[in-house]
């Protein structure tokens, strides 16, 4: 059973910062690509950025340049660092892991950046 837990979403003003982490348990996590995804209500849910078992990195164009994916196969943990953070960064983060059996999900933690 592979679990993933999101942590570290909160309320931040305009130009702030966070930095979001998802861990995995099980045994699941060096060799597999890990997303984070967005959703907001009344939206599908949108790939943000993507980091592969090699440490390869892929982003939206709308938080190119201010996101950044990092991972730490030690701790089976998957970071999100923010930077320079929009209103419309606004959403749920989600953690995502697809592989050919299923997909995981993470249950989401909460970005406000309010306008």
């Amino acid at each position: 059973q592979v679990q993933l837990v999101e942590s570290g979403g909160g309320l931040v003003q305009p130009g702030g910062s966070l930095r979001l982490s998802c861990t995995a348990s099980g045994r699941l996590f060096s060799g597999n690509t890990i997303d984070w995804y967005r959703q907001v209500p009344g939206k599908q849910r949108e790939l943000v950025a993507t980091i592969t078992s090699g440490g390869s990195t892929n982003y939206a164009d709308s938080v190119k340049g201010r996101f950044t994916i990092s991972r730490d196969n030690a701790k089976n943990t998957v970071y999100l660092q923010m930077n320079s953070l929009k209103p419309e960064d606004t959403g749920v983060y989600y953690c995502h892991i697809p592989t050919w059996i299923q997909d995981y999900w993470g249950q989401g933690t909460q970005v406000t950046v309010p306008s």
